[in-house]
């Protein structure tokens, strides 16, 4: 074996051994380890369910009845509460007003600022049922809707669902009654406001949190 020959051996073998030394470094030094598995941490694009949009400072102190404060133990401030309150009180006083004589656009503009669009749009699907409008045009029904809150059935991160009793004087063939109907209005945050997201009959139970 001449000089040569041996020399590029040994070349040889100082890269492998580099080469080896690299691998190992990189395999430590990558997040999923020797594993193989993926990295754990989401990317820059992942997408996240939305959350409460503040944290309870909660209570370190000895609870004292007297100052005791519940606001604190919740994901809605005392005026995000009043807030929905009385969104799902109007919501169901304009749920229960309309006229014989007037349109489904007239009707829906009540819901202005009160719902999520989705709600207002099948609201405004219902009240456009050409059945339902020509029953109402037959016996020239006319009803006025008034609403008193009950109580809070349930609160979760993101909502918070009243139990709301809808008051009605109806003037029906001109004749005049007063009817009442309870009803689970859920007011859950969207976007950056508050907004009724939905409502059925309370003895229907609902399900809560939206988030």
């Amino acid at each position: 074996m001449n000089l040569t020959d041996r020399r590029r051996k040994l070349l040889f073998a100082g890269l492998v051994v580099v080469l080896a030394a690299v691998g190992v470094y990189l395999t430590v030094a990558s997040p999923g380890g020797s594993s193989g598995e993926p990295d754990a941490r989401p990317s820059a694009t992942a997408t996240r369910a939305p959350g409460p949009s503040s944290t309870p400072s909660g209570i370190q102190k000895a609870v004292n009845p007297g100052d005791f404060d519940i606001y604190r133990l919740l994901t809605f401030s005392r005026q995000e509460f009043a807030t929905a309150a009385d969104l799902a009180q109007r919501f169901v006083a304009a749920y229960g007003t309309y006229r014989y004589d007037e349109t489904p656009e007239t009707y829906m503009g009540r819901f202005t600022g009160l719902t999520t669009d989705d709600l207002k749009q099948r609201l405004g699907q219902d009240a456009a049922t050409p059945a339902m409008t020509e029953e109402r045009q037959r016996v020239q029904l006319v009803a006025q809707g008034s609403a008193s809150l009950d109580r809070v059935r349930d609160i979760e991160d993101n909502s918070i669902i009243f139990l709301v009793t809808g008051h009605q004087q109806v003037t029906r063939s001109g004749k005049t009654s007063d009817d009442s109907k309870q009803y689970a209005v859920t007011v859950a945050r969207d976007g950056g406001a508050l907004k009724v997201y939905s409502f059925q009959p309370a003895d229907a139970g609902q399900a809560g949190d939206t988030g």
